[in-house]
């Protein structure tokens, strides 16, 4: 299977798995200059930024391992942007998905910022 068609697959199940907790898609591949979001979600109040994150296995630290500071940085740049265009103050966080073969993981406020 193609990468881009693995990477939607899995963005498709993080989307399931999210609006099943409540949440609703605002965009998807949300893109600009320094790097592109996934999912963008409304949690209640609060804008989601969602990097989804897949590996068939744990083995070599797993999904969320392959998110490097320069990943961090990009998508938090990329998610300043995004909140800059809606030209109002909104509560936000930076959440991961990883998906390790069949398991699922949410890691709320993934970043600490």
């Amino acid at each position: 299977m193609e990468r881009d068609k693995i990477g939607r697959k899995h963005e498709d199940i993080a989307l399931r798995y999210l609006e099943e907790k409540g949440l609703t898609l605002r965009s998807r591949n949300y893109h600009w200059r320094q790097g592109e979001i996934d999912l963008i979600m409304q949690d209640g109040k609060v804008i989601v930024f969602v990097e989804v994150r897949f590996r068939r296995s744990a083995r070599f630290g797993g999904a969320g391992a392959s998110i490097d500071i320069r990943k961090q940085h990009r998508l938090l740049m990329t998610a300043e942007r995004y909140l800059q265009s809606l030209k109002a103050e909104h509560a936000a966080r930076m959440d991961v998905i990883t998906v390790d073969g069949d398991n699922i993981n949410w890691i709320k406020n993934a970043f600490g910022h």
